[in-house]
């Protein structure tokens, strides 16, 4: 039972029962029983007047209350010229103030910190109490080239991407430096927050591959010069006195032939030295609108000798319309006849490689049904000069690495499946 109904059926039975007293004494004197029921009737009106000035207050709280409840911090009072309730209507008032300003300061933090996340150049994931996903912002979805509604509310391990994978494994403060595809490195740092007496998790990404890939450069572009400067100019010289040589030696044969095999190796030599040379001193790209679909076209009719004479089909899934990247032709050129080579020398014979072009967004995938790559050569296959062939240089991978990169555009090499060998290219 409310108080307001204690107080008024309180109230009422001490009145009913002073105008039964008063009737059961006075009953033979009317006029000392008409001035008892005038007390009677004097002391219900001040009971009433008090229950008013007491239940007032009581309704202002519940009214402020439930304004509070409705989370609406507009509601005021104005005072009414009784302390009490004056002082009542200052503290709620004042209470009312405080509260907006603090939800206002709040709400402007929480903008700011999701405007922080969305622009920040470092990639951001959020959590709940459960380590489901419950966000992430656009820099983690263009580092990972994944759609935010595919990863909401799952858990990290459930999702087959190998970055998630290894994130998955990341312990609350640890702080890794992962490798993805032997080309992309990310430094990622796991912490957590208290959300209503609960941790929260959340994992900053941070890309490293620009700078690693410049710093891989410098270093190994300096010794690469240095070499070819030494090896030129003592090939040159060697070359001539050989040269000189052999045109003296006119009358002894096995002399001259001697001399023009060491003079065929040093041209080897100084071919060799010019490959890898060849990969530091590539030009800045000439971007024109490159139909992709032509190039295709044209650089697998280049090939397709070379891919007959294993069995090696050529097969096109190609866009109905147009992909165009902003690229220099001669450059792409030379990728795609690299991956094309390096596909073919996979599958050694009969097999398939098979060209795709998506519009949106624009891709290029060249998939072979190779023998694919060992899980332990993953990571080093975009490393300089990194090789699993007999007599191979590395060369190649870090070639078509080195013209993407200079070009903005995402690449990736992996093994899907037994058999689908995938590199892709992102324009």
């Amino acid at each position: 039972m409310k108080l307001s109904i204690k107080f008024i059926v309180y109230i009422a039975c001490i009145h009913i029962a002073a105008i039964g007293l008063s009737f059961y004494i006075f009953k033979d004197e009317p006029l000392f029983f008409i001035g008892s029921e005038v007390l009677i009737l004097l002391s219900f009106f001040i009971a009433w007047q008090l229950y008013q000035s007491l239940i007032q207050p009581l309704n202002l709280l519940m009214t402020g209350v439930e304004a509070i409840k409705d989370r609406d911090f507009n509601v005021k009072f104005l005072k009414t010229g009784k302390y009490e309730m004056d002082r009542l209507i200052e503290i709620y008032n004042q209470m009312i103030d405080q509260l907006r300003t603090e939800r206002t300061r709040q709400e402007e933090q929480h903008f700011f910190l999701e405007k922080l996340i969305h622009t920040s150049p470092t990639g951001i994931l959020m959590m709940d109490f459960d380590e489901n996903i419950t966000a992430l912002n656009p820099k983690t979805q263009a580092m990972l080239g994944i759609d935010a509604a595919s990863v909401l509310h799952r858990p990290l391990a459930s999702i087959q991407h190998p970055v998630f994978q290894m994130l998955s494994h990341l312990k609350t403060g640890e702080s890794r430096t992962i490798n993805f595809n032997g080309l992309e490195t990310y430094k990622c740092q796991k912490a957590h927050f208290m959300d209503r007496g609960f941790p929260r998790y959340f994992i900053m990404l941070e890309e490293l591959t620009t700078e690693i890939l410049a710093a891989e450069k410098n270093a190994y572009g300096k010794v690469i010069r240095m070499m070819a400067h030494e090896v030129n100019n003592s090939v040159g010289a060697v070359n001539s006195i050989l040269d000189t040589t052999i045109s003296l030696e006119q009358n002894q044969p096995d002399v001259t032939e001697a001399l023009e095999v060491a003079r065929d190796r040093n041209e080897n030599l100084n071919q060799f030295m010019r490959r890898f040379a060849d990969v530091v001193r590539l030009p800045v790209p000439y971007k024109e609108p490159l139909n992709i679909n032509s190039l295709v076209m044209k650089t697998t009719s280049l090939m397709s000798s070379l891919a007959k004479r294993q069995n090696i089909r050529f097969e096109f899934k190609l866009s109905e319309r147009e992909v165009v990247a902003q690229a220099d032709l001669l450059q792409m050129e030379q990728v795609l006849i690299n991956v094309i080579k390096n596909a073919i020398e996979s599958i050694e014979n009969d097999g398939t490689v098979t060209f795709e072009t998506i519009q949106n967004p624009p891709q290029l995938l060249i998939t072979d049904t190779g023998k694919g790559i060992p899980k332990e050569v993953e990571e080093h296959l975009f490393s300089p000069f990194f090789s699993t062939k007999r007599n191979g240089q590395g060369v190649g991978l870090t070639l078509i690495r080195e013209i993407l990169v200079n070009h903005g555009f995402g690449l990736s090499l992996l093994t899907e499946q037994e058999g689908k060998t995938v590199f892709r290219v992102r324009f």
